[in-house]
């Protein structure tokens, strides 16, 4: 499942293959047990309803939450709109701003834009170049008018993990409520928001070998309990949180995949580590001027975001797109030609930024593919560079800094 047709799969931070276990779970409840969850009159709409049932409790015992604290919706994009969007109709009356990182996904950037529009006010944090906020500017940038703080628990591009549990004390002492998109971490390392002090998180199946199309909202309901204003109407399903029928196969399935998650998690997270750190060594030994980025001590066990500087991301990326699949930031904005955000926030320059590659590694990613995906990484940027006027100049001692192009 690591290679099709010989292509070696290094891009999942955008999306996982479906694990055949999970697949195996959901495939009865498009068929046989096809009933709708809400229908209560009835077998198969009773055991649709259990089977709803039973993958909340798994998913809640992954993060460490009260099974009633999981709200379901359509994946990872809904749950960050519905709780910064509905916690800024819920406490409009407590204030109107809200604080938020450059570098968060624009998940969480674009309601920020929408609610500014809307005449909110939103303070977006600058974050060091190793990708981590700082905690004085965060504690600094609180007003008594604060209603959010929304900060992701790892960063999608770079693997960066911020410091949850102090971000979480700061919000605490403040009186302020904390929300993570914690997209890229769940199922990853642990994620548990009670004891970090994080009082909404979005996450989704497909990051963690389940389906597309369906993710989680988790919404403390004790200590404090948070109200969220529903962004969907309509039935008021998920405790009139998010009205519409229930995706039972997508929900078995993220149950599923929640289980296998917090089961083979730490030792996974050790053997990623392991064939990150091997995959970074080997591209870096073998290749001048790469430079990782973004910090090394707290980040994914399995990501690394690597710039080949003087070179197009995108042109290497192309060259080896038959062997290796991996991409040059988000997957949402990856059709963009714009330089990542994340990156520029971090300080690098357009150009590095456009140099730069990410590689997420997985569970089906094999301790073999790592000295292939070095050579042929290596094989691409000799040939591009060997091409190249500027890597020319370089390479003949020009200081190409001082050069206005």
């Amino acid at each position: 499942m690591g290679t099709n047709n010989n292509l070696i799969y290094l891009d999942n931070n955008a999306t996982t293959p479906t694990d055949p276990a999970v697949l195996e779970t959901m495939l009865p409840y498009f068929n046989a047990r096809f009933g709708n969850a809400a229908s209560r009159t009835h077998a198969l709409g009773w055991m649709a309803e259990e089977a709803v049932d039973q993958a909340r409790n798994q998913i809640a015992s992954l993060i460490g939450a009260q099974t009633k604290e999981i709200v379901f919706t359509s994946g990872a994009t809904e749950s960050n709109n519905l709780a910064i969007k509905g916690i800024a109709e819920a406490y409009r009356r407590k204030g109107k701003h809200l604080v938020t990182l450059k570098t968060e996904h624009n998940a969480v950037l674009d309601p920020c834009e929408y609610l500014e529009k809307r005449g909110y006010e939103v303070t977006y944090l600058d974050v060091g170049p190793d990708g981590l906020v700082d905690l004085d500017d965060l504690r600094q940038s609180i007003r008594p008018d604060t209603i959010l703080v929304s900060i992701m628990w790892a960063n999608n591009e770079t693997g960066v993990i911020q410091p949850m549990e102090r971000i979480g004390a700061i919000c605490e002492e403040a009186g302020v409520l904390l929300m993570s998109d914690a997209t890229q971490a769940v199922g990853k390392i642990p994620v548990d928001p009670k004891s970090a002090g994080v009082h909404l998180i979005a996450f989704s199946a497909h990051k963690m070998y389940g389906p597309k199309g369906v993710g989680a909202l988790y919404i403390s309901q004790r200590n404090p309990r948070v109200k969220v204003t529903a962004q969907m109407d309509g039935g008021g399903h998920e405790r009139g949180m998010r009205s519409g029928t229930l995706n039972v196969p997508g929900i078995v399935g993220f149950g599923k995949a929640a289980t296998i998650a917090q089961r083979t998690r730490a030792e996974e997270a050790k053997r990623l580590a392991g064939l990150r750190d091997q995959l970074e060594t080997g591209i870096l030994s073998r290749i001048e001027q790469t430079y990782v980025n973004g910090s090394t001590q707290h980040r994914l066990p399995h990501v690394t975001n690597i710039s080949f500087k003087y070179m197009d991301g995108e042109a290497l990326m192309m060259s080896f797109n038959q062997h290796i699949a991996v991409s040059s930031g988000s997957a949402c904005t990856s059709a963009s030609l714009d330089p990542s955000h994340v990156l520029l926030a971090m300080g690098l320059s357009g150009d590095m930024a456009h140099a730069s590659l990410r590689f997420s590694l997985g569970r089906f990613t094999r301790a073999s593919d790592i000295p292939k995906v070095i050579d042929q990484v290596a094989k691409s940027v000799d040939k591009l560079r060997s091409e190249s006027p500027i890597w020319e100049m370089y390479k003949d001692g020009v200081d190409l800094d001082t050069i206005e192009w």
